[in-house]
């Protein structure tokens, strides 16, 4: 177990576990959060071992969002001058950064959510494959509520998951939609009773991904998200460079003989990476 500030990171059968573990914070987000999940995920994404990483909380709520003492210390944001004022643009790139990393990261990522996930937490689980919540769990762009636009993702992604009405509706309002009106309008993947179910729930997704060829599952999350941003036509010519990259016989046959015989597949996990700071 990798035990940080903000979280706790283990790594089972292939299936990372990252725990946001400051509920009596109501794991809000300062500056220490962004930064170990900026370091972990980039761990993640240059190593081998995990195949798929799962998200979740501790406490009544998944989190709070941004912490506001960052609003009065970290996070400067100088609107007093022009040059004050743009340099907020390149803070802001650096947080939306972070969570690009989840979509970028060479594994599924997916979320389990109890309680609220409010403000930032939003703008967290939308860059997410897979979302996993409560009974109790609700969302909110609490932004609005605070004066300001969301502005680390969750007016980009959201609408990606769900009707630009109902985006539209939650962003001006700064209303909480609930797990039932998340599971209609495609938000979440399923509701579950609990906060032990949900993450029980994302767990086992996790174990079947985590089972299949690794780089067959890293070619379909490039293949959807970029089918997500392009034509059809693009994203058909791309699959095609795509399929040619990564095609194996090897992986096809053990698959199928597999399924054939009722027996669990092995695979060879991604290969790791290199940073080019790190080569000679």
């Amino acid at each position: 177990m990798n035990k940080l500030t903000c979280f706790e990171l283990t790594v089972e059968r292939h299936v990372a576990h990252l725990v946001m573990n400051r509920a009596d914070r109501m794991n809000t987000l300062d500056m220490t959060f962004w930064r170990e999940l900026d370091n972990t995920l980039q761990q993640l994404h240059q190593g081998s071992e995990a195949r798929a990483l799962v998200i979740s909380s501790t406490g009544k709520h998944f989190s709070a969002g941004m912490s506001l003492d960052a609003f009065g210390g970290s996070v400067s944001m100088d609107d007093q001058t022009a040059e004050g004022r743009a340099a907020i643009s390149d803070m802001l790139a650096g947080l939306q950064a972070t969570f690009t990393r989840l979509e970028n990261l060479r594994i599924p990522v997916l979320v389990a959510i109890q309680g609220g996930c409010i403000g930032g937490a939003v703008d967290m689980v939308t860059a997410a494959c897979l979302r996993y919540a409560s009974a109790d769990a609700f969302f909110c762009i609490q932004e609005i509520n605070i004066g300001m636009v969301a502005d680390v993702g969750t007016l980009q992604r959201l609408p990606k998951l769900m009707p630009m009405a109902v985006v539209k509706e939650l962003a001006y309002t700064g209303r909480r939609m609930g797990a039932d009106k998340a599971l209609q309008y495609g938000l979440v993947n399923e509701v579950l009773p609990d906060a032990a179910s949900a993450l029980a729930a994302a767990m086992q997704a996790a174990t079947e991904i985590a089972a299949k060829p690794p780089v067959a599952v890293w070619g379909t999350k490039q293949a959807l998200h970029y089918a997500r941003d392009h034509s059809v036509e693009d994203a058909l010519k791309q699959m095609g460079w795509l399929q040619s990259g990564i095609w194996s016989n090897a992986h096809v046959q053990q698959a199928i003989s597999a399924f054939q015989q009722k027996k669990s597949a092995v695979f060879p996990d991604l290969a790791p990476l290199k940073s080019f700071k790190d080569l000679a």
